[in-house]
């Protein structure tokens, strides 16, 4: 089939989607600032209203080297090492979402990373108040998705099951 993003975007679920709908997976983390504002069950809550799949789900503290590797690509930039602080200072939700053009509907969801400029209705408009603590992080792409899961859950963590009213998502 191809690469391994095209075989996670190709990935049928049963119950999320018609025959030939591409289905993917994508990465979101629930911020310390959202963990400690008690807002992970209002976030899931939404994801899971939206019709998407939860596929894997662990909270932890991250450490300063897995922070260091999933934000490598932001190394030099003046606010890395405010961000290691921040992703790094207390628990954190990490969590597989799953559903037709996943990457794009969670990122419509999550709204503008600068909370002052998204829209009420998304999640930053509705719970963000800066740029910096911005309560989600969701991947930006099937590719870079494919890379944060990896960094978080390994294959025996992630779950397939059949959503009891997948039907009616279709």
């Amino acid at each position: 089939m191809g690469s391994p993003a095209e075989m996670a975007r190709a990935t049928r679920v049963p119950g999320v989607a018609q025959p030939g709908v591409v289905v993917e997976k994508t990465f979101v983390m629930i911020k310390p600032d959202a963990v400690g504002r008690r807002l992970c069950g209002e976030l899931i809550g939404r994801y899971e209203r939206k019709g998407l799949r939860l596929a894997g789900l662990k909270m932890q503290v991250i450490s300063r080297e897995l922070a260091e590797r999933h934000y490598a690509e932001h190394v030099g930039k003046p606010f890395y090492q405010g961000l290691l602080d921040f992703v790094t200072s207390g628990p954190s939700i990490q969590m597989v979402w799953e559903g037709p053009n996943a990457v794009e509907t969670v990122r419509k969801m999550n709204g503008a990373t600068d909370c002052q400029k998204a829209d009420v209705g998304t999640i930053r408009g509705d719970f963000g108040m800066n740029t910096r603590n911005n309560v989600v992080h969701a991947s930006d792409s099937a590719e870079t998705a494919e890379r944060e899961i990896k960094l978080y859950f390994s294959d025996n963590e992630l779950w397939d099951y059949p959503m009891p009213d997948g039907h009616w998502l279709e």
